[in-house]
């Protein structure tokens, strides 16, 4: 039987309250995490990897510290006031972990066999692209039918000494191990709207082509998100679809019950992006 590879985001607008610093939609992850359960049961050759963002957990302390940005030059110095660095890179470890902490609990509740595997302790990257990772145990954990669980983390950093991956930057690694099919990202919005923030014209499919001519009504977040808003995750993600064969992207809400199960069984929801 061939095997359908999909990664999918919860993103962190969906599985948090991201106007509420350190708030879990905790009611969401439990619904998500049972449609997940539904759409594996019934699709042997499905092999899912799950990735999620910080939402309001790790983006504010990122904000704060300026953790993305990398390590401050001695010319630089920190604000008074809030600490160095380091510390901050710390908390934002913390705190993502604790947001996978809530999603773990989800799909464990759920019934759902997953594993957790943290970006800061098995990836190194060099200006946000990884470099080192020991692909090997995510791999294992397919073999065997367990569920790998990757998310926006910390990482330490050849060029900027220490940085954030988006899940999207992890996302960009694991399509070059595991050539998916098909990348879910799933949020609160139902697309790509052509005319944010109106959100009256909902684009349906973005060729390659097409792009250029929509790309000023791309919105960016309306909330905190130290990793890029809509346009990022869009640009990003054709990237992808430019220099990996056959790869399809899909932009949509899982908001609204049984949507997300409805994607990972095939339906096309959302914005579908495509070669």
């Amino acid at each position: 039987m061939k095997k359908d590879i999909v990664l999918l985001k919860l993103g962190g607008s969906l599985i948090t309250d991201k106007d509420i610093p350190y708030t879990p939609r905790l009611d969401k992850l439990n619904e998500l995490a049972l449609e997940i359960k539904t759409a594996l049961d019934s699709r042997p050759d499905l092999l899912l990897i799950l990735g999620h963002g910080s939402g309001s957990f790790g983006h504010v302390a990122a904000k704060k510290y300026g953790t993305r940005d990398g390590f401050p030059s001695p010319l630089t110095p920190l604000p008074e006031g809030e600490g160095n660095y380091w510390k901050g890179f710390a908390e934002v470890r913390f705190q993502a972990a604790e947001l996978n902490r809530h999603v773990m609990e989800a799909l464990f509740n759920a019934g759902v066999p997953a594993i957790s595997f943290p970006p800061s302790s098995s990836m190194v990257s060099n200006s946000r692209k990884v470099t080192h990772h020991n692909i090997l145990t995510i791999r294992k954990a397919l073999d065997v039918h367990l569920l790998p669980v990757v998310y926006g983390d910390v990482t330490f950093d050849e060029k900027l000494g220490g940085t954030i991956l988006s899940t999207e930057d992890v996302f960009t690694f694991l399509v070059e191990q595991f050539s998916p099919t098909r990348i879910l990202l799933a949020g609160m919005e139902a697309g790509v709207w052509e005319d944010f923030p109106a959100r009256t014209r909902l684009v349906k499919q973005i060729q390659l082509s097409d792009y250029e001519k929509m790309r000023a009504g791309i919105g960016g977040s309306t909330s905190t998100d130290v990793t890029g808003g809509m346009k990022a995750k869009v640009e990003e993600m054709l990237a992808l679809i430019q220099r990996t064969k056959g790869l399809t992207v899909q932009i949509f809400s899982a908001e609204e019950r049984g949507f997300l199960e409805r994607a990972l069984r095939g339906e096309n929801a959302g914005t579908l992006l495509t070669a």
